[in-house]
């Protein structure tokens, strides 16, 4: 099992130090949330499932390909991820660059984590049509692989027009892990990505994400490799880990902290319990 950070529950102030440890301590990745914009209007930011707003517009928020460029430098081995990016709020230059120039930096430890998101304010801000936010998702992803594999890209679609083109340099192999868990979430996911990743879950709540993901690859079988990445941030203990991994999940993405201030030492203390990195 790969194991990684989730650096959006912890204070922005300390993610430097955090990725720097968890890169020491030998855990897999760490992991960015992204948004572009927040609007003052919480009219459009109730979050799914609840009647409360899923925002605060004071929230600080960073570009997350390029806070994962500075935690690149600091770091060796560890994979920088993003959980997940708004990948169709921009065009596909902006965003296959974006990830092609954390990719370069870091040697090839890019993770394109992308979704199609649930807050229509930062989409209305930016002049994008929410509604189609899903099938504009699809086109840039597409564009995106072929601006990263293909000397000369042309493309002509619903919602991106452009004449050949060249994009260079192209990255090692950017893994695209589909986030969200509707039916388009997760066909795209089998359909046109390496992965899912999925919301926060228990062993058992994620089951029936996972029996549709298998059902929707065994209608759509290929060659190509597929991750599937979680969210479970309260682990009992070691011995859950064989579940996790009973159900085809190859990376948990886990808190050992409740606030902040514990965060490095809960990582070390993890790290010590679950065996990472050989201890």
């Amino acid at each position: 099992m790969r194991f990684g950070v989730p650096l959006g529950l912890v204070h922005p102030g300390i993610w430097r130090d955090l990725t720097v440890e968890a890169d020491r301590l030998g855990f897999e990745s760490v992991w960015m949330p992204e948004h572009l914009v927040f609007a003052t209007d919480l009219s459009t930011a109730t979050y799914p499932g609840t009647d409360r707003p899923g925002i605060v517009p004071s929230t600080p928020l960073f570009d997350a390909p390029a806070y994962l460029c500075a935690l690149a430098a600091v770091t060796e081995r560890i994979r920088l991820g993003t959980a997940v990016h708004l990948f169709a709020l921009r065009h596909p230059f902006v965003s296959a660059r974006a990830f092609a120039t954390l990719d370069h930096v870091s040697g090839g430890r890019a993770v394109a984590g992308v979704g199609a998101g649930w807050y229509a304010g930062e989409w209305d801000a930016a002049g994008i049509d929410f509604a189609s936010r899903g099938r504009r998702l699809d086109e840039a992803i597409d564009v995106a692989r072929r601006l990263w594999t293909e000397d000369v890209v042309e493309h002509h679609g619903e919602f991106f027009d452009f004449d050949e083109v060249a994009f260079e340099p192209k990255p090692r192999g950017i893994p695209i892990l589909a986030g969200g868990e509707s039916p388009a979430a997760l066909r795209r996911a089998v359909t046109r990505c390496d992965g899912w990743i999925s919301m926060p879950h228990t062993v058992e709540s994620i089951r029936p994400q996972l029996e549709r993901l298998r059902r929707l690859r065994a209608e759509r079988p290929n060659d190509r490799p597929f991750e599937i990445t979680a969210h479970a941030y309260e682990l009992s203990g070691p011995d859950e880990v064989g579940a996790w991994a009973e159900l085809g999940v190859d990376r948990l993405i886990v808190r050992p902290w409740t606030r902040t201030g514990e965060a490095l030492t809960g990582l070390k203390r993890f790290a010590d319990q679950y065996e990472i990195g050989g201890r």
